[in-house]
C-alpha cells in the first residue's frame, strides 16, 4: 500500500486556518501532559479508544458507537464532548476532524485517525492508540509506585526526627540544665539543633519553594529542559528508568505511524511533537535532516547516546529487511517490560536503605540524649 502524504493533509488544513499552524501543534501537544491541560486525560483517552475499537469491530455504526460512548460518560462535560463529536460525524465530517475541532485531543491523535480513515486502517490505528495510552498509564503508575514508597518513608523519617527534636529533646534539655555538668559533643549538637530547629525548617521550606518557583518559571526554556534532563539521566537507577520509559514511548509512536504506512520523514516530526523529552526531541531535529539527505536512520541515531547500541543494531537490521514497524513494536514492548522490572527493583533496593537510615537517625538522637545520663550514673556510682 502506498504511503499517505501527510503534507497534503496539512496543506488542506492550513487553508482553513493559517494562524501559526506549527506553533499551535506544539502548544497542543505540550498540553497533553502539562498541568492544567484542557485535553482529556490519558485514562479517558485510553477508555475512549478501547470502547470505540470494540464497538466498530462488533459491526456497530459510527453514530450508534458514539451514542453508546456518550451514555457511558459520568461527567456532563464529557457527555457534551462526545455528543458534539457524534453530531459532526453524522453531519458528514470525519472522526479525525470532529476530534480536532473539539480541542480535547492532540494533533498526533488527529493525524493518526486521519491516516486510519484515509487508508481504511481505522481499526488498526485505534488499536495502536489504545495500546499507546494503556502503556503510558501503566508506565506512569509503575514509576509513581516505585518512587512513592521511598518518598513516604522519607517523609515519615523526617517527621519522626522533627517530633523528637521539637518535643523530646527540649524535655531532656531541662534535665541537663539542673545538673550543670559537661555534656558530650553529640548531645551539645542535638541541643543546639533543637533550639534553632524551627528556623532551619523555615529556611529549608523557603529554599524548596524558591527552587520550585524558579523551575516553574523557566521549565519551558531550552537551557532548563536540557539541564534538568541531563541531571536526571545521571541519577543512578532513576535516570535509566526515565530513559527506558521515553524510549518505549518513542518506539511505540514510531510503530504506530510506520505500521500505517507513513513515511519515515513524515513520522519523525509527529513523534517529536508527541514525545515531550528534551534529549529525544533534540535528536529528532538532526535525524530528520540526515534522513532527508539519504542517511540511514540507525546511523543518524548513533550520534546520540540516548539511544542504546542494541536498539541501533536492531533498527539497522529492520531497515535492511524493511520491517521497521515490527522492530519498533518489539522494542517498545521490551523497554516497557524493563521499566516494570526496574520499578520493582527500585523499591526492593531503596526499602532496606531507608529503613536503616531511619533507624540510624532515631538511634543517634536517643544516644545523644541518654549518653549524659550514663555518665551521670557512673559519677554518682
Amino acid at each position: 500500500m502506498a504511503g499517505i502524504d501527510l503534507n497534503k493533509i496539512a496543506e488542506s488544513k492550513s487553508k482553513q486556518s493559517s494562524k501559526g499552524a506549527s506553533a499551535g501543534i506544539v502548544a497542543l501537544l505540550n498540553k497533553d501532559i502539562s498541568f492544567g491541560s484542557k485535553q482529556l486525560s490519558n485514562k479517558k483517552k485510553e477508555s475512549f479508544y478501547s470502547e470505540l475499537l470494540i464497538l466498530l469491530e462488533a459491526g456497530v455504526d459510527i453514530k450508534s458507537a458514539f451514542e453508546l460512548i456518550e451514555s457511558e460518560q459520568q461527567k456532563k462535560e464529557d457527555k457534551e464532548l462526545f455528543a458534539e463529536i457524534r453530531k459532526q460525524v453524522v453531519s458528514g465530517k470525519g472522526i479525525s476532524e470532529a476530534m480536532k475541532e473539539s480541542g480535547k485531543f492532540s494533533d498526533y491523535e488527529y493525524y493518526s485517525i486521519k491516516i486510519g480513515e484515509k487508508s481504511s486502517q481505522l481499526i488498526q490505528v485505534l488499536q495502536q492508540l489504545r495500546l499507546y495510552f494503556e502503556k503510558s498509564i501503566k508506565q506512569r503508575r509503575q514509576v509513581a509506585g516505585a518512587l512513592s514508597y521511598p518518598l513516604i518513608v522519607i517523609v515519615v523519617a523526617f517527621s519522626a526526627v522533627a517530633f523528637m527534636i521539637s518535643f523530646v529533646v527540649p524535655a531532656f534539655a531541662d534535665i541537663f540544665k539542673r545538673f550543670k555538668s559537661e555534656l558530650p559533643p553529640i548531645t551539645k549538637f542535638i541541643l543546639s539543633l533543637s533550639e534553632s530547629f524551627l528556623s532551619y525548617v523555615l529556611i529549608f521550606v523557603l529554599i524548596v519553594l524558591g527552587c520550585w518557583l524558579f523551575y516553574r518559571t523557566n521549565r519551558e526554556k531550552e537551557w532548563m529542559r536540557k539541564r534538568v534532563s541531563s541531571v536526571i539521566l545521571k541519577i543512578p537507577v532513576i535516570g535509566n528508568l526515565v530513559q527506558l520509559t521515553y524510549l518505549s514511548r518513542f518506539c511505540q509512536s514510531m510503530s504506530l505511524l510506520l505500521s500505517a504506512k507513513v513515511h519515515i520523514t513524515e513520522a519523525l516530526p509527529l513523534v517529536k511533537k508527541m514525545i515531550n523529552y528534551y534529549p529525544i526531541e533534540v535528536s529528532l531535529d538532526t535525524i530528520e535532516k540526515d534522513i532527508m539527505k539519504g542517511m540511514p536512520l540507525n546511523e543518524s541515531m548513533a550520534k546520540y547516546s540516548i539511544y542504546p547500541r542494541k536498539m541501533l543494531y536492531l533498527i539497522k537490521v529492520a531497515e535492511e529487511v524493511n520491517q521497521q514497524d515490527k522492530i519498533f513494536s518489539r522494542l517498545s514492548q521490551q523497554y516497557s517490560d524493563e521499566v516494570e522490572h526496574k520499578s520493582g527493583l527500585i523499591s526492593t533496593i531503596i526499602e532496606p536503605i531507608l529503613i536503616v537510615f531511619l533507624g540510624f537517625m532515631v538511634a543517634f538522637i536517643l544516644v545523644a540524649m541518654y549518653l549524659p545520663m550514663f555518665s551521670l550514673t557512673n559519677v554518682m556510682g
